[in-house]
């Protein structure tokens, strides 16, 4: 503990080192009678308390308090004033000027030793507050650059991770500028992650899309629905994407930038486009099945509804079939139901409809015709392409087909109706002789009708 003592008198520089002494056994006296020798000494030590004297020859204590405190080690060092000036005047020059206590000459021993104490003690406890302060201060500096590191460290492995999810990740500030892209996205556009914006990444026509979707993100600062898009690939091969785009905030919440997350779909579209064609399609002939079937026939009904122009149907029925399906293999049967098929195919137009409803029996969706003579000129054509003999196994198989032939509106106004009705055309021309066709007449007998109606309901029963 170190206590210096200014005055330019002796005796009472003798006086105040000796009262400083009995303060503690481990004081450190240092005297001077001229301040401008203890400011110099001043500057390279540092000391716990300060008295002075405040008139002295060279300089008042209330300047060399103001020395002091401007500048150097004690700066902070608390300082006693001895003044024989009671005024205010006097006393408030020095506190002005940075003193920390007062004593009147001639100084109470006393009251000396009590006061030195209690700024001794208030000078030990501002240092450690400053210690503690600077080893907090500390701390937390080693804190914040652990959290820093800590947080950096997370990052990077947020970005490792992000680099190995399945799926495009990118994110866009209000301009278009890309703050982020995956290792995925970057392999698949063949761009580095750090491309700058949409355009580099996407392409002009595929960035101006993101950005409109982007400020929708930004205005109602909600997560869009989940959509598909189609990307193209750095080689230029398409794939299907389902794409979402969800706002990221800053800490205020405020919307910087959209976050958006593209899945691969393509083998799962493959996959549901190949169940969807198997639940379209006959899996023989590959030909359209009785639902689609239907579902073409409701769509050419809504289209006639609209003015368009009429369509027949033709309810086609292979002749003895059965015969030669049994005599010789279902391998042979269904080989002649293929090349079945695609003679009837042969036979249409590119947006006509070809279908098998199961066993030997097809159907044609013959579209936009003028009457009933194109659809009997189809119908005779069918029949006679299908009475060409078919080889097989160096077999030469002979077949023929029955017709049945409903117009719309005229023989119906859906597709049950003019199936039915079609249907009964169609024995109406087995009844005939076979290899021909026949109209659906709306004045058929009705005792005809039903027997021809109960003949199909048999052999639909026994198929």
């Amino acid at each position: 503990m170190r206590i210096v003592i200014l005055d330019d008198s002796s005796t009472n520089r003798s006086i105040y080192i000796k009262l400083a002494q009995s303060l503690h056994a481990d004081v450190e006296t240092k005297g001077f009678a001229d301040p401008h020798a203890a400011l110099s000494w001043l500057k390279q030590y540092s000391v716990d308390l300060i008295i002075t004297d405040f008139k002295m020859p060279t300089m008042t204590g209330a300047d060399f308090v103001g020395t002091l405190r401007a500048d150097g080690m004690n700066s902070d060092t608390p300082v006693i004033v001895v003044t024989a000036y009671d005024d205010k005047t006097f006393r408030m020059q020095a506190l002005e000027a940075g003193a920390t206590d007062f004593l009147l000459i001639p100084v109470d021993h006393y009251e000396f030793i009590a006061r030195a104490r209690n700024l001794l003690q208030l000078g030990r406890q501002q240092k450690l507050i400053i210690s503690r302060s600077a080893d907090l201060e500390e701390r937390l500096v080693r804190s914040e650059e652990a959290h820093a590191a800590l947080l950096r460290n997370s990052r990077e492995s947020l970005a490792q991770v992000v680099d190995t999810v399945p799926a495009l990740i990118s994110a866009a500030d209000r301009e278009g500028n890309c703050v982020f892209v995956n290792e995925s996205f970057a392999k698949f556009a063949g761009v580095s992650q750090a491309v700058e914006s949409y355009v580099a990444l996407l392409g002009p026509a595929r960035a101006e899309e993101c950005r409109r979707l982007d400020r929708i993100v930004f205005e109602t600062g909600t997560t869009l629905a989940s959509r598909e898009e189609v990307l193209v690939d750095r080689n230029g091969a398409k794939r299907t994407f389902l794409v979402t785009r969800a706002p990221l905030r800053d800490p205020s919440n405020n919307v910087v930038s959209v976050l958006m997350t593209s899945t691969d779909i393509d083998e799962r579209k493959r996959t549901e486009s190949h169940l969807h064609h198997m639940a379209h399609h006959d899996a023989l002939t590959k030909l359209p099945n009785r639902v689609l079937l239907y579902q073409r026939l409701e769509h050419a009904i809504a289209g006639g509804r609209r003015g368009d122009r009429m369509f027949a149907l033709h309810f086609i029925d292979l002749d003895r079939f059965k015969s030669i399906n049994d005599g010789l293999g279902h391998h042979v049967g269904d080989r002649l139901l293929t090349a079945v098929a695609k003679r009837l195919s042969a036979c249409v137009r590119e947006y006509d409809t070809v279908a098998r409803l199961g066993g030997d029996e097809f159907a044609i969706i013959q579209c936009g015709i003028n009457g009933p003579e194109d659809a009997g000129r189809l119908a005779s054509r069918v029949a006679d392409y299908l009475a060409t003999p078919v080889r097989i196994d160096e077999q030469e198989l002979n077949v023929s087909a029955s017709i049945g032939v409903t117009m719309h509106p005229s023989d119906g106004h859906d597709a049950d109706t003019l199936l039915r009705n079609a249907d009964l055309a169609m024995y109406q021309a087995k009844a005939a002789g076979r290899s021909t066709h026949s109209f659906f007449a709306a004045a058929m007998g009705p005792h005809a009708r039903e027997s021809m109606q109960l003949e199909s309901d048999l052999r639909q029963g026994l198929a």
